[in-house]
């Protein structure tokens, strides 16, 4: 049995060879250096056996003809690529060679990359004429490379088609290089064809998924204007909803009778059923384990129900002191038209951190609108049920509430953005049963990103949050879930759970009916999968409805990250710089994704 080897190893191959490569590339340019490294196969699998002295010559062939196109890429259209093996260029070499030996064949590349190419006339004819070559990245005197003649041609077809003529296609795109005076002519002529709207959609590939379902949630209507744009962000509502391995959405090669243009969209369904499970870490609040089950598609038009529950602050206490929640979601998208998704919930817990501990057990229902590509609006209803130890003695609380959330995002990523911003407000009127008390809590929070320089290696993010609740004459009428704290991995990094709060003469935490964080890290990339993140954490939390800043705490640290997949994994060391008589000292958080 083996292990961690590559498939393609000695024993898969057919009368396995091996060699032994020299790569000479002229000239001083790294950059290109690198670039004929990678478009080399030759250099990419060196220590993988080829299939005889033929198998070893076809794929000299293949390397020759990529290197020429990195050349090509990188403007060198005067460059010269000599292949050989084992001393004979690869065009001499017989129809079967034989090389006289098995192993490390010495095989020799040598590059001589020439001048540099730069544009010179370019010309746009057909329905692409009039149009500034500048705006498609070809300027007289700059360098030519193919990918930006090519861009160029796909940029000329795009733009077309977004002004509604499905059918746009180049016929006709020509590069000339005049070795005399390394220069490249270009020639690109363009077809617009007519104006169509979108026609018939159709679906295939669905099996347990309603196909009217997956039409009406694309929001390609019949008759609407044709544009790329449209059937890009079709494919990506579709993608969202979980259900589908595949996503693509073909358009006919001719208009139909009434000049409107059929569209099929073609998919393939996932598995509905997942599981998964997680994990956080930090000095101050503990271990905390998740786990949960969930099904995408239970009556058909991709309802999900998802059961999940948790334990955290492991190792912070006896079992007595863990936090445990656990909870039922669903969403059913689509419920009020495409642009919506009905969400309903029950989710209890027992909490036990140091300002209270909470038995809970809260009912929601919901809606969610997306106003635009960047803005959602959510509202619903919530009851909730609470019993309270805390500063203020043993309560119980019965809260009902009437949530409303609007949130524009135009990051890039959500997960590790590097561009863009996130805005949100929400407000919470609430009335609480046992003592006939109203109260409103309101939250803003803004975060901030951009990439500083081409290669975006130095992201600066900034976040900024605040809270007050307003209403209920006494504090303690407010419960203590719904008070504000400060303080851990996901706030002010360097102090306790929830430890930022106001606080009785006993120094028990009371939390509060206010706050303001402010955030800031400058995250730099040091390789494509390490990063490094100096941050500064600040927040205060006050008695009043408006804050009164007397009490800062800031916290300081550096943040160590690992790209992955699925966002990257983030491991954060902080001190607070006036923390508290007793408090931490320091804190060690571990998690997926950026802080904000």
């Amino acid at each position: 049995m083996k292990f961690f080897e590559d498939e393609e190893d000695v024993d898969s191959v057919i009368d396995p060879v091996t060699y032994k490569l020299t790569l000479e590339v002229g000239g001083d340019d790294e950059d290109l250096k690198k670039a004929i490294e990678t478009a080399s196969n030759l250099k990419q699998d060196e220590t993988k056996p080829v299939s005889g002295g033929l198998g070893l010559v076809i794929k000299a062939r293949d390397d020759r003809d990529r290197i020429l196109a990195a050349l090509y890429e990188n403007a060198r259209y005067g460059g010269v690529v000599d292949v050989s093996i084992k001393g004979g260029a690869i065009d001499s070499l017989p129809p079967d060679p034989d090389f006289g030996m098995k192993q490390d064949i010495p095989v020799t590349v040598r590059v001589t990359p020439g001048p540099v190419f730069t544009f010179d006339q370019v010309t746009l004819n057909g329905d692409a004429e009039g149009r500034t070559p500048a705006d498609y990245g070809m300027v007289k005197g700059a360098r030519a490379d193919s990918t930006i003649i090519l861009k160029a041609g796909e940029r000329i077809v795009n733009d077309l088609k977004a002004q509604g003529r499905p059918l746009a296609k180049l016929t006709d795109r020509k590069a000339t290089a005049d070795h005399a005076t390394n220069t490249v002519d270009v020639v690109i002529s363009a077809e617009g064809g007519p104006v169509a709207p979108i026609g018939e959609v159709s679906v295939t590939g669905t099996k347990s998924v309603n196909p009217e379902f997956v039409k009406m949630y694309s929001r390609l209507i019949a008759g609407q204007p044709y544009s790329p744009e449209a059937l890009t962000k079709a494919s990506d509502r579709l993608r969202r909803l979980g259900v589908f391995s595949s996503i693509t959405i073909r358009q006919a090669d001719h208009l139909a009778p009434d000049g409107s243009l059929p569209m099929t969209i073609e998919v393939s369904e996932g598995k509905h059923r997942y599981f998964g499970a997680g994990a956080q870490f930090s000095t101050t609040d503990g271990f905390g384990v998740q786990g949960y089950w969930g099904h995408r598609n239970l009556f058909g038009e991709a309802e999900s129900l998802r059961i999940e529950g948790s334990v955290n602050r492991l190792g912070e206490g006896s079992i007595g002191d863990l936090d445990y929640s656990t909870g039922i979601l669903f969403a059913k998208p689509g419920a009020f038209g495409p642009a919506s998704t009905f969400t309903a919930s029950v989710k209890a817990a027992i909490l036990d951190p140091d300002a209270y501990y909470a038995q809970t057990v809260t009912g929601a229902v919901g809606a969610v609108f997306e106003l635009s590509d960047y803005d959602t609006l959510t509202f619903g209803g919530e009851i909730s049920w609470a019993k309270i130890d805390d500063a203020f003695g043993n309560n119980r609380y019965l809260t009902y509430s009437l949530p409303i959330e609007y949130v524009r995002d135009t990051r890039d990523d959500k997960l590790n953005p590097t561009k863009g911003y996130r805005a949100m407000i929400n407000a919470k009127p609430s009335y609480e049963a046992d003592r006939g008390t109203t109260f409103s809590s309101f939250e803003t929070a803004f975060s901030t990103y951009q990439a500083v320089g081409e290669s975006n290696r130095l992201v600066l993010a900034g976040e900024i949050t605040a809270g007050t609740i307003v209403g209920a004459s006494q504090l303690s009428d407010i419960p203590a879930t719904r008070r504000f704290y400060l303080g851990g991995g996901g706030s002010v990094r360097g102090y306790g759970y929830q430890d930022i709060s106001p606080r009785n003469r006993d120094g028990d935490l009371l939390g509060g009916r206010s706050y303001v964080q402010v955030s800031a890290e400058a995250r730099f990339n040091v390789t494509d999968k390490i990063g490094i993140v100096p941050f500064l954490d600040a927040g205060t939390v006050s008695r009043d409805e408006v804050p009164d800043f007397d009490d800062i705490r800031a916290g300081a640290g550096l943040g160590l990250r690992y790209a992955t997949p699925f966002g990257p994994i983030r491991l954060d060391v902080a001190v607070p710089l006036n923390r508290y008589d007793g408090g931490e000292s320091y804190g060690i958080y571990a998690g997926i994704g950026q802080s904000f």
